[in-house]
């Protein structure tokens, strides 16, 4: 018989929650986003769970409105670097942008993680798409989206080569002769492309893994695009199984038109499972979460989707659709299918708000149920692995203590590391350094 598709599994570090209220539940603590302690016992936890890697989002903008854990969190490669100092086998991916950043700095910080943590790093490559983002970094206007994703490919192939700035035994520190490396495998880049020269070479050799593993998590035909010619990893967010596995579909086919093998790239959806030893402890965990949200909050959180639009100024029992920003162009592809949705349900903005705050997770109920439709979704090929947050504040210790050994059970999860490499355990190819000959 033929070994089982297995699952990949990642988990969402969010210190005080994704939402504006999650932070007064009794359970939060309220400086969870800065406190490494907490960050150190999620991760050990992950790790228990046999998780392939931890995930640390990013954004470069914030207005008073914004999420709590926003306002006041840590820097990925800070706080991965310190995560990647008390586990050992757990990949450590972070967030970090192409559009307000250099290839030459971001080439050397995720080269020093994937050393720190001995070949377990990994990079969620996104464009930015909040317009406040350019203020901070001195620039008069954001980027449109298509040419972000343009600076964005060629950025990539600057990183890439200078990761192969060194020959894996370049150096060979020899004392007898005193040759501390050899001169014939150091490799200049000298890129000089559209919006970029770099010279190099990187100061910092390959990891045992080659490379970090590239992360993309744009969903828009030009994130599609890019994360099927170039990416090791998808991250994206659907809340059907249908629509998911039409996205899955997609960037598989758009990677065999690249040359790739659909194998290639893992997609990993979102989710946040709420798991209770039955369906009312359940529901109730997740009611606990929901009815913090106040209709005031949920419109500021609604408003981070239109660049922070200040929708309270709007009658908050109007159609969504009769609304101004009902036309406005999408700053990002998740827009889309808020206004798609509230225009097919005669939605009001009050309904989408609360609707788009309180999401009512798809997997959620008991243990059997959650590992049930994991499988479902991995069987159908609506997922590789799955992105794991935590949606009510014991979210991960559940999903861990009950729905791990129902997975191990039925035969599509670990139960042992395979690797002590974020690409040896998700089962991608170490890259050949482009310099090296072939034996």
């Amino acid at each position: 018989m033929s070994r089982r598709k297995q699952l990949k599994l990642g988990a969402i570090l969010h210190g005080v929650g994704g939402s504006h209220t999650d932070w007064q539940h009794p359970d939060v603590s309220p400086n969870a986003s800065i406190n490494i302690d907490f960050y150190k016992k999620q991760a050990l936890k992950a790790e228990e769970g046999k998780f392939d890697l931890v995930f640390i989002a990013d954004g470069l903008y914030i207005t008073e409105k914004s999420l709590p854990h926003f306002l006041n969190r840590f820097e990925p490669l800070t706080l991965l670097s310190a995560i990647g100092s008390v586990t050992s086998h757990i990949g450590l991916v972070g967030t970090l942008s192409t559009s307000y950043s250099e290839p030459f700095n971001v080439a050397r910080q995720f080269a020093s993680l994937d050393q720190i943590s001995r070949g377990r790093a990994g990079w969620n490559l996104v464009t930015s798409y909040m317009e406040g983002s350019a203020a901070n970094f001195g620039k008069e206007n954001h980027i449109e989206r298509e040419e972000r994703y343009k600076i964005a490919q060629e950025y990539l192939d600057v990183v890439r080569g200078l990761w192969d700035s060194w020959e894996d035994d370049a150096f060979v520190g020899d004392k007898q002769s005193g040759q501390f490396f050899d001169p014939n495998k150091l490799h200049t880049l000298n890129h000089k492309g559209q919006y970029y020269s770099v010279r190099g070479p990187l100061n910092i050799s390959r990891s045992k893994q080659g490379h970090p593993v590239v992360f993309q998590a744009g969903s828009s035909g030009d994130g599609r695009g890019l994360a099927a010619r170039e990416a090791d990893a998808v991250f994206t967010g659907l809340e059907s199984i249908e629509d998911a596995k039409a996205f899955y579909a997609d960037i598989k086919a758009r990677a065999a038109g690249f040359g790739r093998s659909p194998d290639a790239i893992k997609i990993f959806p979102a989710i946040g499972p709420v798991v209770g030893k039955t369906t009312e402890e359940a529901e109730r965990k997740y009611q606990e979460i929901a009815n913090l949200v106040t209709v005031e909050k949920a419109l500021d959180y609604l408003g981070r989707y239109f660049n922070h639009h200040d929708l309270s100024q709007y009658p908050a029992d109007a159609l969504f659709e009769d609304l101004d920003i009902y036309n406005w162009p999408s700053i990002r592809s998740g827009n889309e299918v808020i206004k798609r949705q509230a225009k097919e349900e005669r939605l009001t903005l009050r309904e989408v708000a609360l609707r788009v705050a309180t999401p009512r997770p798809g997997f959620i109920g008991t243990p059997e149920r959650v590992a049930a439709l994991i499988e479902q979704w991995l069987e159908e090929d609506a997922a590789d692995g799955f992105i794991v947050g935590a949606a009510v504040p014991s979210g991960l210790d559940d999903f861990v203590d009950h729905v791990v050994p129902l997975l191990q059970a039925r035969g599509i999860y670990r139960k042992e590391y395979e690797s002590d490499t974020l690409r040896g355990n998700l089962g991608i190819p170490i890259p050949a350094n482009r310099y090296t000959q072939p034996q």
